[in-house]
């Protein structure tokens, strides 16, 4: 039985990732760190912003520390607040569509390694403020994706925030990378990825796969779900 939705941000709703890998190498460039589209999606998308940071410091052997690196997240987060305010990121066909439909039929949360002040202004643009019913961001949790800390929170404050119980399993995250399907599936969720970021050989670790969020509605979701959890069942009975 499908409990709650859990929509990954980038990648999934809005199509924002080249926005960040030109912010993060507007920043890093200056210090001879630029990379390329191509080290983006092998080694970066997925993280959040200090996860990305550490990651092309540790790659070109530079020492940081955490002093550092939030300076770095500050004036990457400026960069990407410019442009995202001067040209709004289109959505990804059939997200806000889902995204309304779903909210106020059930739990709805949005688990996302942007920072909050990432998403705020494209969800005002885009009138999705209020749509959701819990948002985690980088901003709430230390480590981000692929450690499910932050599936864990999203479930348990949309536990607390209905007064009711939620097993994981019957939660539905919607993710566009191995990183976030990591981070959902350690948590115990069922996962739909996206083919908006990777092909499909890059995600087979989801339950489902789909090219886009087009046609979907609430039904449609609740069968994914309890697919999936035949499917484990089945698996279970047969390591047995």
């Amino acid at each position: 039985m499908l409990s709650a939705v859990i929509f990954d941000f980038d990648g999934v709703i809005v199509d924002t990732e080249h926005l960040h890998f030109e912010a993060l190498n507007r920043v890093l460039e200056p210090m001879g760190m630029g990379f390329s589209w191509k080290v983006y999606v092998e080694e970066l998308i997925g993280y959040d912003d200090r996860g990305a940071f550490e990651a092309m410091l540790k790659k070109f052997r530079q020492p940081y520390n955490d002093v550092e690196i939030q300076k770095l997240v500050e004036r990457k987060a400026a960069t990407f607040h410019h442009s995202v305010t001067v040209e709004p990121p289109e959505p990804f066909p059939g997200s806000i569509e889902l995204i309304r439909h779903l909210s106020g039929r059930i739990p709805l949360g949005l688990c996302s390694g942007a920072l909050r002040s990432d998403i705020a202004p494209i969800f005002k643009a885009l009138d999705l403020e209020g749509a959701f019913d819990v948002i985690v961001t980088a901003d709430d949790v230390r480590f981000s994706k692929p450690d499910p800390a932050c599936y864990r929170l999203a479930v348990r404050r949309l536990a607390e925030k209905h007064g009711i119980e939620l097993a994981a399993p019957q939660c539905l995250a919607i993710e566009d990378t191995p990183t976030g399907i990591t981070a959902a599936k350690g948590a115990k969720l069922t996962v739909l990825a996206l083919t908006n970021s990777y092909d499909r050989e890059y995600l087979g670790m989801a339950d489902h796969v789909r090219d886009t969020l087009e046609g979907l509605d609430l039904d449609a979701l609740r069968h994914m779900t309890n697919t999936a959890s035949g499917i484990q069942a089945s698996s279970k009975e047969e390591s047995h």
